[in-house]
């Protein structure tokens, strides 16, 4: 959009350098991409957001001139004259009347007659300004409508009444392969999605995009027929993009027109046509509209500090609305009410209006703040904990599942022998399958992988984090679990080729050592009891590993698979884990691992080994891993062979073998001794 400073000064008394201006309007939101000297004047070009039709006009830009430079702006020097007699739906003296087919495609049409126009060229000061926002003068009749286009923002055409076969103005569909030459010589094949202007036997014009040649305003022309008029947006630019026409009327009319602008930019022509073109007014002819009420939207000043950090009154933020065309009045001391004028469509909620307060207060003017902490809500803290072990799951490869709460006897007691007594029970369920809620998780995961398993899946790797519901003195009881399940050949690419395994029991208690170190937990430890691994944190028992039996499986039509799951009480996981984490400098020394390979008693757990060792190997012994565990031939029955690796590091120097070797050796006797260990 292209607007010159002196067009602009018509409205508002500007007194500060165009260059000054267009820095004024670029921060208020407007963004001014050039501003050129050029005859005398200055020509600004503004880029115009979609969402902001109306300031695709001079009114509209001069609107927003006011408000950053804190002035009023001017009332519009056109004359609000009596209208001619005869005004209505059909003018008896002249005949002209208006027919629209559909009030949707166009909800408000005016046509006004002027006579005894001398058509000629425009005078000079007209001929610049339509000349220096790039728009080439044509004659008196036609630059007016384009200069009333550029100022008020609503698209007028100019028709020669005599050249029309009737005053019968309609307002309709096109028919179907109808042919109209508009005035650029091209003749135009139309169809039912373009609407147009016609008269008793044909098309005369493309509504909203461009008139037709017949009716074209020439030389001769000595009575015109003024139109302006609100058409569908969707309709227009569906029209403009069937026949690849652009045209400064379509870009506003499929952007939306102000119905309230109408019939001011109609009398503005009019007046002009009888200033420059010696015509008369004789009649005008509208359609009727119904104005809609206008939007009421309530603003609280508490909402506006607390959104843009600054403290506006009411009688400064009234004042900045006011010039924007706001109306404000104050409901209570905290709380204005704002009437948002017709022809800001894009202004519907509190927000937009404190958007439009921070515009022209000033974005550079408001002080750049720290956000001020406030206290965590009751169960914040939770929730980010729950959100982060479901980050660390996905980042092991796990999928997240969500299971339905309701479930059926006969699968909960396929999966867990019975029903539990403390099931709850639907009364009156909707199907066979959602007879309780589920008292466990696992029919759920097992659903699903046999769902995956039946399409074709190789790798199964699912988790959940939900609730199991039971009885409990009286009253239902919801218990968050985490749920696990694992089944199928796991891939993996290295640089040998893909590497292919079947998952096992140590893959999934894998999975849960690793989701225990990201949450900080580290007292646990897995205990097997009755044919499942029972989980112990702090403590407290807390869940379960199992592999699950084929009769089990059976009753989900899994076959040849195993399938390994896991159900941990949620709660005993975010209790146990350490909430504050505290940053640890990377080692400045290198480390000095040794291995131990051992042949020891089955029945003691490693995870014991690894702990009477890191107790008992002094401050230098930073980590104990177990590397690796084997069974075969050559390790006696009731034993097995493990190797477990010992990093020993110093913060303050490089180790030597001399520091380290007594210290090993200690660790080595201490397996001896303790664990009645053979080393290897």
């Amino acid at each position: 959009m292209k607007v010159t400073y002196n067009w602009l000064k018509d409205f508002v008394d500007i007194d500060i350098p165009p260059q000054e201006l267009a820095h004024k309007l670029t921060m208020a939101g407007l963004e001014v991409g050039a501003c050129e000297e050029r005859s005398g004047d200055c020509v600004f070009e503004i880029e115009i957001t979609s969402n902001r039709p109306d300031w695709l006009s001079v009114m509209g830009l001069a609107r927003e001139v006011a408000a950053v430079t804190n002035k009023k702006m001017k009332d519009p020097f056109v004359s609000r004259r009596a209208q001619c007699s005869g005004a209505g739906n059909k003018n008896v003296k002249t005949g002209v009347a208006i027919e629209i087919t559909d009030k949707r495609d166009c909800p408000l049409y005016t046509a006004r007659v002027i006579r005894n126009v001398n058509v000629g060229p425009s005078p000079d000061w007209m001929k610049q300004r339509l000349e220096l926002i790039g728009c080439r003068s044509i004659n008196n009749v036609v630059d007016i409508t384009n200069y009333v286009l550029f100022e008020s923002g609503e698209p007028l055409h100019a028709f020669d009444l005599d050249r029309l076969s009737s005053s019968h103005i309609i307002i309709r569909r096109a028919q179907e392969n109808e042919i109209l030459t508009t005035i650029d010589g091209k003749k135009r094949t139309l169809d039912s999605d373009i609407l147009v202007i016609a008269d008793k036997e044909k098309a005369v014009a493309v509504a909203g995009i461009m008139g037709g040649l017949e009716s074209e305003v020439g030389d001769s022309t000595r009575s015109v027929l003024l139109e302006a008029a609100v058409f569908d947006p969707v309709l227009i630019r569906r029209g403009r993009q069937i026949l690849g026409i652009q045209t400064e009327a379509a870009y506003r009319f499929e952007r939306g027109i102000s119905p309230g602008i109408v019939s001011f930019a109609s009398l503005r022509a009019a007046q002009l046509l009888e200033k420059i073109a010696g015509g008369v007014m004789s009649a005008v002819c509208s359609s009727h509209f119904s104005a809609g009420k206008s939007l009421l939207v309530s603003v609280r000043l508490s909402a506006v500090e607390r959104i843009l950090g600054i403290a506006v009154s009411f009688s400064v933020a009234q004042k900045m609305l006011a010039h924007l065309g706001f109306t404000v009045t104050r409901s209570s001391k905290d709380m204005m009410r704002v009437t948002v004028p017709p022809y800001r469509t894009d202004v519907k909620i509190e927000e937009d209006i404190i958007e439009e307060i921070a515009r022209i207060y000033g974005y550079e003017k408001i002080k750049v703040t720290l956000p001020s902490l406030k206290p965590k809500p009751a169960g914040f803290e939770k929730r980010d904990a729950v959100l982060n072990l479901k980050r660390v799951l996905v980042g092991l490869g796990l999928n997240e599942v969500n299971t339905l709460s309701l479930t059926d006897k006969k699968t909960v007691t396929q999966v867990l022998g019975r029903v539990p007594s403390s099931a709850i029970e639907i009364m009156n369920p909707l199907s066979n399958e959602q007879e309780i809620m589920s008292p466990s998780s696992i029919p759920g995961l097992l659903r699903c992988v046999s769902r995956n398993l039946n399409h074709k899946q190789e790798y199964i790797n699912i988790f959940e984090i939900t609730k199991n519901f039971s009885w409990m003195n009286n009253s239902p009881l919801e218990t968050y679990v985490l749920a696990i399940a694992l089944c199928g050949v796991s891939s993996r690419f290295t640089e040998h080729g893909v590497l292919r395994e079947n998952v096992t029991f140590l893959h999934l208690k894998g999975i849960c050592e690793a989701a225990f170190g990201a949450c900080g937990i580290t007292d646990y430890s897995f205990m097997e009891q009755k044919g499942e691994v029972r989980i112990i944190i702090k403590g407290k028992d807390a869940g379960f590993l199992r592999m699950m039996p084929s009769s089990v499986l059976d009753a989900f039509d899994i076959k040849n698979r195993q399938v390994f799951c896991s159900e941990i009480n949620l709660e005993n996981i975010l209790e146990a884990g350490i909430r504050e984490k505290k940053f640890i400098p990377l080692p400045l020394y290198p480390s000095i691992s040794r291995d131990i390979s051992m042949v020891i008693g089955e029945n003691i757990p490693a995870g014991t080994i690894a702990a009477a060792v890191h107790k008992n190997g002094g401050g230098l012994l930073t980590d104990v891993k177990i590397s690796d565990y084997y069974k075969g031939k050559q390790i006696p029955s009731g034993f097995k062979g493990l190797t477990i690796t010992c990093i020993y590091r110093s913060s303050e120097r490089t180790l030597t073998d001399a520091e380290v070797v007594p210290l090993h050796s200690r660790i080595c006797s201490l397996l001896i001794d303790t664990f009645k260990a053979t080393l290897r």
